[in-house]
Protein backbone atom coordinates (compact mmCIF):
# COMPACT_ATOMS: atom_id res chain seq x y z
CA UNK A 1 0.00 0.00 0.00
CA UNK A 2 1.16 3.60 -1.25
CA UNK A 3 1.42 6.57 1.90
CA UNK A 4 -0.34 9.67 1.13
CA UNK A 5 1.84 11.49 -0.41
CA UNK A 6 -0.09 14.97 0.29
CA UNK A 7 -0.08 13.94 4.26
CA UNK A 8 3.51 13.29 4.49
CA UNK A 9 4.68 16.83 2.56
CA UNK A 10 2.32 18.52 5.12
CA UNK A 11 4.31 17.04 8.17
CA UNK A 12 7.27 17.83 6.54
CA UNK A 13 5.84 21.67 6.65
CA UNK A 14 4.78 21.37 9.87
CA UNK A 15 8.89 20.52 10.86
CA UNK A 16 10.43 22.58 8.75
CA UNK A 17 10.60 25.53 11.07
CA UNK A 18 11.13 24.11 14.14
CA UNK A 19 14.45 24.41 15.76
CA UNK A 20 17.13 22.06 17.09
CA UNK A 21 15.09 19.10 14.75
CA UNK A 22 17.48 16.90 12.97
CA UNK A 23 14.51 15.13 10.57
CA UNK A 24 15.36 12.19 9.33
CA UNK A 25 12.58 10.06 7.00
CA UNK A 26 12.64 6.49 6.53
CA UNK A 27 10.39 4.20 4.46
CA UNK A 28 8.98 1.45 7.48
CA UNK A 29 5.82 0.13 8.50
CA UNK A 30 4.33 0.05 4.59
CA UNK A 31 4.72 4.42 5.03
CA UNK A 32 7.25 7.20 5.73
CA UNK A 33 8.13 7.26 9.51
CA UNK A 34 9.74 10.68 10.48
CA UNK A 35 12.35 10.17 12.88
CA UNK A 36 13.30 13.02 15.07
CA UNK A 37 17.11 13.15 16.92
CA UNK A 38 17.10 9.95 16.13
CA UNK A 39 13.79 8.36 17.30
CA UNK A 40 10.95 7.47 15.62
CA UNK A 41 8.10 10.23 16.01
CA UNK A 42 5.41 10.51 13.68
CA UNK A 43 4.74 8.25 10.22
CA UNK A 44 2.11 7.89 7.29
CA UNK A 45 1.07 5.03 6.61
CA UNK A 46 -1.57 5.00 3.95
CA UNK A 47 -3.89 7.58 4.63
CA UNK A 48 -3.60 7.73 8.65
CA UNK A 49 -1.24 9.50 10.67
CA UNK A 50 0.90 6.58 12.67
CA UNK A 51 1.41 8.71 16.24
CA UNK A 52 4.19 7.89 18.95
CA UNK A 53 2.73 9.01 22.16
CA UNK A 54 3.53 8.72 25.93
CA UNK A 55 1.42 5.61 26.87
CA UNK A 56 0.17 7.18 29.49
CA UNK A 57 -2.53 9.33 27.50
CA UNK A 58 -3.80 6.48 25.98
CA UNK A 59 -7.07 6.65 27.45
CA UNK A 60 -7.55 9.97 27.26
CA UNK A 61 -6.51 9.84 23.66
CA UNK A 62 -8.93 6.96 22.57
CA UNK A 63 -11.99 9.33 22.80
CA UNK A 64 -10.38 11.75 20.05
CA UNK A 65 -11.91 11.96 16.89
CA UNK A 66 -10.29 9.28 14.01
CA UNK A 67 -8.43 7.50 16.87
CA UNK A 68 -7.51 3.73 15.76
CA UNK A 69 -5.79 1.83 18.49
CA UNK A 70 -2.53 0.46 17.12
CA UNK A 71 -2.47 -3.58 16.94
CA UNK A 72 -0.28 -6.06 15.51
CA UNK A 73 -0.47 -9.64 15.72
CA UNK A 74 -3.53 -9.28 17.80
CA UNK A 75 -1.58 -7.57 20.52
CA UNK A 76 -2.37 -3.53 21.14
CA UNK A 77 0.57 -1.51 21.43
CA UNK A 78 0.31 1.32 24.25
CA UNK A 79 1.53 4.94 23.08
CA UNK A 80 0.88 4.54 19.63
CA UNK A 81 -2.24 4.75 17.81
CA UNK A 82 -3.45 4.88 13.72
CA UNK A 83 -4.99 8.92 13.15
CA UNK A 84 -8.18 8.46 10.43
CA UNK A 85 -8.17 11.70 8.37
CA UNK A 86 -11.28 12.46 9.97
CA UNK A 87 -8.72 13.48 13.21
CA UNK A 88 -6.01 15.69 11.33
CA UNK A 89 -7.95 16.95 8.28
CA UNK A 90 -8.63 20.81 10.16
CA UNK A 91 -5.55 22.56 11.29
CA UNK A 92 -6.35 22.24 14.71
CA UNK A 93 -6.25 18.66 14.74
CA UNK A 94 -3.57 17.99 12.61
CA UNK A 95 -1.37 19.85 14.61
CA UNK A 96 -2.68 18.46 17.74
CA UNK A 97 -1.59 15.24 17.02
CA UNK A 98 2.06 16.13 15.34
CA UNK A 99 2.67 18.56 18.39
CA UNK A 100 1.71 15.34 20.74
CA UNK A 101 4.34 13.22 18.98
CA UNK A 102 6.75 16.05 18.93
CA UNK A 103 5.99 16.34 22.91
CA UNK A 104 6.98 12.87 23.03
CA UNK A 105 10.05 12.37 21.37
CA UNK A 106 12.04 13.90 23.92
CA UNK A 107 11.29 11.53 26.31
CA UNK A 108 11.40 8.34 24.14
CA UNK A 109 13.66 5.98 23.74
CA UNK A 110 15.80 5.34 20.56
CA UNK A 111 15.40 1.88 19.08
CA UNK A 112 18.78 -0.42 20.12
CA UNK A 113 21.14 -0.49 17.19
CA UNK A 114 21.55 -3.30 15.52
CA UNK A 115 24.61 -5.60 15.64
CA UNK A 116 26.32 -6.09 12.36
Amino acid sequence: MAYNLQLADRIREFLVDRPNLVIEEKEMFRGLTFMINGKMCVSVSGDNLMCRFDPALQEELANRKGYQPMRMKNREYRGYCYVSAEGYTAQGDFAFWVNLCLDFNGQAKAAKKKKK
